[in-house]
């Protein structure tokens, strides 16, 4: 066990969500220090791929970058999440964001520019100061005191154009810089305007820079209200279409249709769709501050294996280095061999394809590098991370599970998260199994007349229908027989395997609800209750 891990899990209990908190950042930033960093220092990890992580990396709040060409509604998004303005909001049909903007919680409102933001050791922001001066001057910090922010942070981007002109004139790497922030978030949202369904160059080289990212982007098609339902399906799936091409995953991407702005729709066909939507992606982001944690082991599990990785070929260039004469040659040939020397080394150590760098990206690197004081093969290094994946993290895994067991469910209140989650504007109020809720009279009543005409044509007896008789009219519906148990289940309230005109009135009221494409109750509401059955009931 570690030894960052010797306090007792009663102790753990009691000290609370905090201590809990930062039990696993100080298991986490302990594994980095001690295994990883060595390995990555000894290989110049840091030059080729990514900067060293700092406190604050592992300290931050759960991060969302927001990705999207000019006018998709980025900002128009944070602005309905947040349900207020934020300093350096800027919103129009032009592309008006020419700034990344990282939102963030703050006792006072105001605002941070970049060169000052990078040198603040509480932001995770630091490493940025190497894109240099273009790129910090076009960078800044947001602080407000909202109740959404407490929980998480969001990065809003600039809008992405097409054509070599802007791509030029940026002054700095955006896709490096994307490249940056992928890493370091735990969602990454890309946003398509339902008339602005083209990826440009530079988006395209944007999603791109995702690589090995996969797992963190949802797609949100934004504004599908300005199109009716024929034309959405079309829209739909033109997106699928154009995101197949650029994202190479045999897995489809889930993709978001709604209307993501406070404004009334102005088409209100797929008023139910959107709103199942918005319910889906909200839960998806009220869940980040529980799984944390867990995405902060996964990177650092993705950054070990990049680092080995690494490894095994910097020290390989550096044994087939000549030790006197033709170094540049043998240099060129190296670069030139790069893909066979890949294949090599995933025969030789058992690595998967999926691991490796970039081959294009690897040379250009390395054409720039005196491979001869490159350090051979460090054997205790590599074992170091070995173990570490081998039995440290599977040790940190289940810590993480103890402190997600002993702490309070984290969950992002505040803002548009709180419209939906209480009253009658909640999700499925007054729809499926809890329609009429808050009524005095019985729900089912209103059809009961119909439903009676049929039960008295099923031969009651003692004004009951047996179960055949009762299964003969529920089967007309088609549905499965595991459904319609339980619809049984559900209906038959005395448990006498028999059914009385209420019970069978409520039978064909589940079946309605399930027909309709609702889920049933696993347990019977009390409103749901026939009128003669509620005092038998407990």
């Amino acid at each position: 066990m570690f030894s960052w891990m010797g306090r007792q899990t009663g102790g753990r209990e009691r000290a609370g969500g905090a201590d809990a908190v930062q039990t696993v950042t100080g298991g986490l930033r302990s594994l980095y220090l001690r295994k990883v960093l060595p390995l990555e220092e000894a290989y110049r990890f840091h030059e080729f791929h990514s900067p060293a992580l700092e406190d604050a990396d592992f300290e931050n709040k759960p991060m969302i970058l927001l990705v999207g060409q000019y006018s998709t509604g980025k900002t128009t998004f944070i602005r309905y999440l947040l349900e207020q303005d934020f300093p350096g909001m800027r919103i129009g049909p032009e592309p008006t964001t020419d700034s990344f903007i990282a939102v963030m919680y703050g006792e006072t409102e105001g605002s941070t520019p970049g060169n000052a933001l990078v040198v603040d050791p509480k932001k995770p922001f630091r490493k940025l100061s190497r894109f240099g001066n273009a790129f910090l001057n076009r960078f800044m910090c947001s602080q407000l005191p909202n109740q959404v922010l407490k929980s998480i942070s969001i990065i809003d981007s600039p809008g992405i154009l097409s054509g070599e002109k802007q791509r030029i004139s940026r002054g700095y790497d955006f896709c490096q810089v994307l490249q940056w922030f992928a890493e370091r978030v735990d969602r990454i949202i890309l946003l398509f305007d339902a008339h602005k369904l083209d990826i440009s160059d530079e988006f395209s080289e944007a999603i791109k820079a995702f690589r090995g990212q996969d797992d963190k982007i949802r797609v949100v098609l934004n504004k599908a209200d300005q199109v009716d339902t024929q034309q959405l399906m079309r829209v739909y799936g033109a997106l699928m279409w154009s995101l197949g091409k650029v994202i190479n995953t045999p897995e489809v991407l889930r993709v978001y249709i709604g209307s993501f702005w406070s404004q009334p729709l102005q088409n209100t066909d797929n008023r139910r769709l959107f709103e199942a939507e918005a319910q889906d992606l909200f839960r998806d982001i009220q869940s980040l501050p529980q799984k944390a944690a867990v995405r902060k082991l996964n990177d650092l599990i993705k950054r070990a294996r990049l680092a080995k990785v690494h490894a095994y070929i910097i020290s390989y260039l550096k044994k087939e280095m000549p030790s006197m004469f033709g170094k540049e040659n043998k240099k060129r040939e190296l670069i030139y061999r790069l893909p066979e020397i890949y294949l090599q080394l995933q025969r030789e150590y058992q690595i998967s394809a999926g691991d490796f760098p970039e081959v294009k990206a690897m040379q250009e690197q390395l054409e720039n590098y005196d491979f001869s004081k490159f350090h051979s093969l460090k054997p205790k290094l590599i074992e170091a991370v070995d173990n570490m994946l081998t039995s440290k993290i599977s040790s940190l895994m289940s810590l993480i599970s103890q402190e997600e067991l002993s702490m309070p469910t984290q969950m992002v209140q505040g803002g548009a998260f709180d419209g939906t989650t209480e009253g009658p504007f909640n999700q499925g109020y007054g729809e499926g199994a809890k329609e009429g809720a808050d009524e005095e009279e019985w729900v089912v009543a209103k059809d009961k007349p119909a439903y009676d005409e049929l039960f008295y044509t099923l031969s009651p007896i003692n004004g009951k229908i047996t179960g055949v008789n009762a299964k003969k009219e529920m089967v007309t519906s088609k549905l499965p027989n595991s459904v319609l148990g339980k619809i049984w289940k559900l209906a038959d309230c005395d448990c006498d395997g028999m059914l009385d005109e209420e019970e069978f009135a409520l039978a064909k009221h589940l079946i309605k609800i399930k027909l309709d494409g609702y889920e049933l109750p696993n347990s019977l509401p009390a409103h749901l209750v026939p009128p003669s059955h509620r005092k038998s009931l407990p």
